[in-house]
Order: structure tokens, then C-alpha cells, then sequence
């Protein structure tokens, strides 16, 4: 089992992912990024340029958009890893055109098997309208179904909107 698992929601920009590294960087503990995302263009160069430097020093970055295990078996419970993104993890799987229940399943046991405190930042997806595609509303399902199984194995549940955390399960 891992020592603690907390679960950060939010919307796009809603300020999840520095109220996530805030908490790690209190943490007193070795930190480790895992960096879900791949970059394809100059966006996205930018947007991950801006977290390096939020982050700041001290971190050590792993870029892994797919496999769980290649990044939290190897951890130790005198480290804690940020997870940032689930939703970007998902998406790699869904375009990628992968067996999403698979590649969920073994999320969930890299996780459930991981020894170092753990806090994953996902997009909560549900709040608005029922996309007009199918590839849309695909994503949307399974990403609520994968937040709905991070949420039930997390200790702690913060829902983050303009940067305020809303506490939905456990205590900070």
C-alpha cells in the first residue's frame, strides 16, 4: 500500500497542479514528478517551461506518459511523487488507441503496490455539456471513471477552483 495517496480535481487552470506541488514541497521528502505529458508543439514546450520554473529546484523529473510501474515501483517511502496528470496520462492511452480498462487496471495497481506517498492531479471533466463527438464523450466517460477509482484508493480529496482547495475527503 502506499504511505498516503491525495487526489487533486479541478478544472483547466483552476490552480490544482501549484496547490500539488505545494504540498509536496512541504512534504519533507525526496520529490519526484512524473511528467504524464508529451509535448507535440510549441504550446505545450511553453506551458511545461512555466512548471519547471514554478516548481522550482530540488525535484526530480520523470517523463513517462504511459506506463505506472516504470515510475512508482521503483519509489521508497522516504520520497513523495506528484503525479501531473492523470488526464494527461488518459489521453496519451485514448489516442494512442490502447485498451483503456487495461491500462487503467494497472494504474490502479501501480498504485495500490506503490511505497511512497503519492498526490495525482486530474481534470474534473463532468461539469459541463455532453461533448458533440464521440471521441469527446469517450474521454469524458473515462475519465470520470477513472477519477471516481483515484478518489475511493485516496487517503485525501481536494477540489481546487481559482486556486482555493475544497477538502472532499480526508483532512490536509
Amino acid at each position: 500500500m502506499p504511505l498516503n495517496v491525495t487526489f487533486i480535481l479541478g478544472g483547466a487552470a483552476s490552480g490544482k497542479s501549484a496547490f500539488a506541488e505545494q504540498l509536496c514541497a512541504t512534504a519533507g521528502k525526496g520529490k519526484v514528478y512524473w511528467a504524464t505529458a508529451q509535448i507535440f508543439d510549441d504550446e505545450m514546450r511553453e506551458k511545461v517551461s512555466r512548471h519547471l520554473k514554478q516548481r522550482g529546484p530540488g525535484w526530480v523529473t520523470v517523463e513517462e506518459p504511459e506506463t505506472a510501474s516504470k515510475i512508482l515501483a521503483p519509489l521508497v517511502s522516504s520520497q513523495i511523487c506528484l503525479m501531473d496528470c492523470a488526464t494527461m496520462w488518459l489521453t496519451n492511452h485514448l489516442l494512442a488507441e490502447h485498451d483503456l480498462d487495461a491500462a487503467t487496471e494497472e494504474l490502479l495497481s501501480a498504485v495500490d503496490r506503490c511505497q511512497a506517498d503519492l498526490v495525482i492531479v486530474s481534470n474534473e471533466t463532468g461539469l459541463g455539456i455532453v461533448p458533440e463527438n464521440k471521441l469527446a464523450r469517450r474521454f469524458r466517460e473515462a475519465q470520470g471513471r477513472l477519477n471516481i477509482a483515484l478518489a475511493a484508493r485516496a487517503d485525501t480529496v481536494v477540489q481546487v477552483t481559482a486556486g482555493l482547495p475544497l477538502v472532499l475527503k480526508g483532512t490536509l
